[in-house]
């Protein structure tokens, strides 16, 4: 049987269907649906040079890469590529096929280091290393039963401070980029991001079918967003934390553990089964916060990396 890489069709239903597919069945952690590859395709800032791929056998999609490069970074020159082959498809060169193509089109655009994100099993980590790839660090996937477990009891806010959903700010969400911006700047990485365009954030997070501007919760003081916990969700029964974080003026008081469990509790009010987050290996106290919340680790991956000659 054999099996070609093509790029992945945006106008094509069967396409986006399989890519979500073999993404959920090969990484069921994270949010994936036809809607939010399109739309991707779509918004994806040009600098990003996004293409991506799929490993075609008899019709069917059973393997993908998504392959961009990372142009928010002060540090030019840095690729991604994140390579999954449906687990019933193994082992017929999808993920070789899948590999080359995504490095052949980094290189062309000028990519000299080349990142990727391995699930921590034997198999995958043994494929990275034939590549070429060397492993860095590692994060987990966590995962809570919104449906049976016990979330922590709500809790009043300090004095001064007031909890508001993000489409409060639908009128005006530049408060929340700035935030986002400033958080994400000290988010441990190994590409450090800069989020200066306002227009792409706003194609690219604001408008992101799968970001759920309900159920993400921002804590306010005086006025002015301080801390907040993103929210996405794939319109059935699965939420995801896309990113919680605080400005550095209002760290140390517990903000964003305030409007994460606010989230959750609302989350789970609208009919959330299932909720995700991820955290790097080393974040101890990031971990035990979650830990706190209910959540459970249920997989891990490693960062590799590959400098080009």
């Amino acid at each position: 049987m054999t099996v070609t890489v093509r790029d992945l069709r945006s106008g094509a239903p069967a396409d986006l269907e399989g890519f979500a597919r073999v993404r959920q069945a090969a990484l069921p952690f994270l949010l994936v649906t036809p809607d939010s590859l399109a739309h991707d395709l779509a918004h994806l800032h040009p600098d990003a040079r996004y293409r991506p791929l799929v490993a075609v056998a008899d019709g069917e999609v059973i393997g993908t890469a998504q392959v961009h490069l990372a142009h928010d970074s002060a540090a030019p020159g840095q690729g991604n590529l994140n390579v999954y082959v449906h687990p019933e498809h193994t082992r017929r060169g999808a993920g070789t096929l899948l590999v080359s193509a995504a490095e052949e089109h980094l290189a062309a655009h000028g990519a000299a280091r080349l990142l990727a994100w391995v699930l921590d099993e034997p198999g995958n980590r043994a494929f990275a290393g034939r590549h070429g790839y060397r492993a860095s660090r590692s994060a987990h996937f966590l995962r809570l039963d919104l449906a049976n477990g016990a979330l922590p009891p709500l809790q009043d806010p300090p004095p001064g401070v007031e909890l508001r959903p993000a489409s409060a700010f639908a009128a005006d969400p530049r408060p929340l980029f700035e935030l986002d911006a400033e958080t994400t700047a000290d988010e441990p990485s190994d590409v450090d991001t800069e989020f200066t365009d306002y227009e792409a954030w706003l194609a690219e997070t604001w408008r992101h079918p799968l970001f759920d501007a309900g159920l993400t919760t921002v804590a306010v003081v005086d006025g002015r967003p301080a801390a907040f916990s993103a929210a996405r969700t794939d319109g059935g029964t699965r939420y995801a934390t896309g990113m919680t974080g605080t400005a550095r003026a209002h760290r140390g008081r517990g903000l964003a553990k305030l409007a994460k469990n606010d989230s959750l509790h609302r989350a789970r009010a609208a009919g959330y089964t299932e909720a995700f987050t991820g955290n790097d290996t080393g974040n101890e106290p990031m971990i035990a916060i979650n830990k706190w919340f209910g959540y459970e680790i249920c997989g891990t991956e490693v960062r590799y990396v590959r400098e080009l000659g």
